[in-house]
């Protein structure tokens, strides 16, 4: 018996000895800014990992057996470290190329990122990529963007939202820091609530994202992560003006207080007062603008403990329509509009490991939103003081090497109370929503070549009962030159018919809303494939991808049934499905210089008043053509965008008497900017719509705009013509 005991043991040393654990840690440059997309692995191994947004990693590994750790990143010294500890999370500084003491840089970091490793299809924007254009605010972030269109909701307002997979914003999660953001009436001028200058990163997934967040992402999930404290430079200025009297400025400074605390100040300042009509139809081309913004955050990482909270306030004011100076008949009253916002928000986030074994991790995030927005159109007046409160508490721990298990718990609180004085009256809607759930997530990752990302939610809303969120993604790479994913998932929303849409007061449409509106829920399905093709010592990227999204119910936005109305009302049964198809190529042809090619094609039907119709106002492609060069010792930048953007439909025209074309023809949109860099500060210029395009009439009867005819929000095109601007960055770093 002591001779098979003996026995048992020495089989089983192998396997204690070399048993599987996970090594993590974190990848800077020398100024302690993260390096997003380094490659880590184990030396002589042909495939590893890399670094997400903040720089962080995790590699499996085997103690006693893997102990060289190899990392590189694009334009820096590779560094391979010798592993004593696996319990030990390693920071890593790696070294810019250095030759007879000029930066030499082999290859010019990448400004977008698309994980080969990530089971979700996603790409990080960076601020690299933000920085290749007039990046002043969120919405301006995507012109180099191959899959995400930004288009002005009406003609007047400034109003913008975002186009993925073929359908607007409100069917994509908004996200700041991970936690749910700009809902309801922010929803609507969110977009250019966000300085670009404060941003880190922006990251995209697309498709039914992770039931984490909540179960409203029906066509994708959008997050924003500010600059953090301890990573930031101490100071960074940036100012920036255009020919069309556009002005804004922007400071951010982080404070390490100790090796515990740290807190961030972020400051900016806009205006727009330039009175331009471009196209001479007597209205403003852009409303006239001012906006301030702040913002403090404060981080705190004490041992297996660590919190962040923030605050901010905004005001963003807006006037617009028509002014004495537009004006061709003076003795007319001038319509005129005004939206004039207050926001305040408060965030916290707090973590703490409770198993450092298994990685295992609880979190509880709390944050608050308070906006009041006050909107005049010529006589009719609608206000809407929103309020919104989220909590989520959240567990995470490893179960073994290949699996993972989330689970945790959650509540959003809407409110919108509304003052509204409209010169003819609309249906009352549910103005308040409280909606708790729970959820539960499992990943299977084996050897990051076969991973199954599994979730399932449950909700209990006050307005809706009870429902219920599955989500699947998969993602298998069998050789690291090549991967495939496939997801599907539902999704949920809950429609605040004024808040989300009182642009269209911007018009003498009636509006009309059907009563007992149901919570829109759709399927989402796709798959795509990727492949990393080595040529002369670098990769030639080319992925393809195919979305599908099929609603159940969806409230439907009607501007065609009748010329006079939009009209609200349930899908019941209808048809409504978008198909978007996209595919690109991306390669570094020489040192310093990249080129990206991408084409999307879109199909979006929905069926109105029962007749099933392409969706109005919205193109049925896009090309893009995207390049970018760096001279080898960074003091030039280089960058230049085509986009080629095609026709689409309008909504159906009056048959006796029509004031628009059934359709729209295609239109070419170029930009391009110039950077010069020095030590701590840059200069760059820049042209936007070089081809000077608008689109001529994107106001019907706008020489009557207290007729019946009169509609602002027949826009498919840029209102503004050709732009130029000129900024100035200033960066002390560490």
């Amino acid at each position: 018996m002591k001779s098979f005991k003996i026995i048992i043991l020495l089989l089983f040393i192998p396997l204690i000895a070399f048993s599987k654990e996970m090594l993590k840690g974190h990848v800077y440059d020398a100024d302690k800014q993260p390096l997003i997309g380094a490659s880590v692995r184990w030396e002589n191994a042909k495939t590893g990992v890399v670094t997400d947004a903040e720089g962080a990693f995790q590699i499996e590994g085997t103690p006693h057996k893997d102990h060289m750790l190899a990392v590189s990143y694009v334009g820096f010294t590779d560094k391979v470290v010798h592993i004593n500890s696996f319990s030990d999370e390693l920071i890593i500084i790696l070294d810019e190329n250095i030759e007879l003491g000029e930066v030499v840089i082999e290859k010019t970091p990448p400004g977008r990122i698309t994980s080969r490793l990530n089971v979700l299809q996603s790409e990080t924007i960076t601020k690299k990529e933000i920085g290749r254009a007039a990046c002043c605010n969120l919405a301006e972030s995507f012109e180099t963007n191959p899959s995400v269109d930004v288009s002005f909701s009406d003609a007047v307002t400034g109003a913008k939202q975002i186009q993925l997979l073929g359908l607007s914003g409100t069917y994509v999660q908004m996200l700041t820091e991970n936690y749910p953001n700009f809902r309801g009436s922010a929803s609507i001028y969110g977009m250019d609530y966000i300085p670009g200058p404060w941003m880190e990163s922006i990251q995209i997934s697309k498709g039914a994202a992770s039931v984490k967040n909540g179960y409203e992402s029906l066509t994708g999930q959008m997050n924003v992560e500010y600059k953090k404290p301890q990573t930031a430079d101490p100071l960074s200025l940036n100012l920036f003006a255009s020919n069309v009297g556009r002005y804004e400025g922007n400071a951010d400074a982080a404070f390490v207080l100790n090796d515990k605390l740290s807190t961030g100040l972020f400051l900016h300042y806009s205006n727009e007062t330039g009175e331009h009509d471009d196209n001479n139809d007597g209205f403003l081309d852009m409303p006239l603008k001012h906006q301030f913004n702040v913002m403090n955050r404060w981080q705190y990482i004490s041992g297996r403990y660590a919190s962040q909270v923030g605050v901010r306030f905004l005001q963003d004011y807006r006037t617009s329509g028509q002014t004495m100076h537009t004006m061709k008949d003076k003795t007319m009253k001038p319509y005129e509009i005004s939206v004039n916002a207050n926001r305040a928000e408060f965030f916290t986030k707090n973590a703490y490991m409770v198993d450092e074994n298994r990685n295992g991790n609880i979190a509880l995030i709390l944050t608050g939103s308070y906006n009041d927005q006050k909107s005049k159109y010529d006589i009719n007046q609608y206000n809407v003081y929103g309020n919104n409160v989220y909590a989520s508490l959240m567990y995470e721990t490893q179960l073994g090497v290949d699996h993972q298990l989330s689970t945790g718990l959650s509540m959003n609180w809407d409110k919108f109370n509304e003052k509204i004085a409209l010169s003819q009256p609309i249906t009352a809607q549910p103005n308040e929503e409280t909606t708790t759930g729970a959820y539960a997530q499992y990943t299977f990752n084996k050897d990051n070549k076969f991973v199954v990302l599994a979730g399932l939610r449950a909700d209990y809303s006050s307005l809706y009962d009870v429902f219920v969120t599955p989500r699947l993604h998969l993602k298998y790479m069998p050789v690291d030159w090549f991967n495939v994913r496939a997801s599907a998932g539902k999704g949920y929303r809950t429609v605040f018919v004024m808040p989300e849409n009182s642009y269209y007061l911007a018009s003498s449409r009636r509006i009309d809303i059907a009563p007992d509106l149901k919570q829109e829920s759709a399927w989402n399905y796709g798959t795509s494939v990727s492949f990393n093709i080595p040529i002369k010592g670098n990769d030639l990227v080319i992925s393809g991808e195919w979305y599908h999204t099929k609603f159940n119910n969806q409230v439907v936005i009607d501007t065609d049934t009748d010329q006079h109305a939009v009209k609200f009302y349930n899908l019941d049964g209808g048809k409504s499905y978008a198909n978007s198809m996209q595919i690109e190529a991306s390669y570094p042809f020489f040192k310093g210089f990249h080129a990206l090619a991408a084409y999307r094609w879109i199909d979006v039907k929905t069926e109105y008043g029962g007749i099933l119709m392409d969706k109005p106002l919205t193109s049925d492609y896009k090309a893009m053509i995207t390049a970018s060069y760096e001279t080898p010792l960074k003091k030039w930048q280089f960058d230049f965008t085509t986009q080629f953007n095609g026709g689409g439909r309008m909504p159906t025209p009056d048959a006796v008497n029509p004031l628009w074309d059934t359709r729209f023809d295609s239109f070419t949109i170029l930009n391009a900017q110039v950077t010069k860099n020095f030590r701590a500060w840059s200069i760059y210029v820049g042209a936007e719509n070089i081809t000077d395009f608008i689109q001529k009439t994107p106001i019907i009867s706008a020489d009557n705009p207290y007729g019946q005819d009169f509609d602002a929000t027949m826009v498919w095109g840029p209102t503004q013509g050709r732009r130029f601007y000129a900024g100035i960055r200033y960066i002390i770093g560490k």
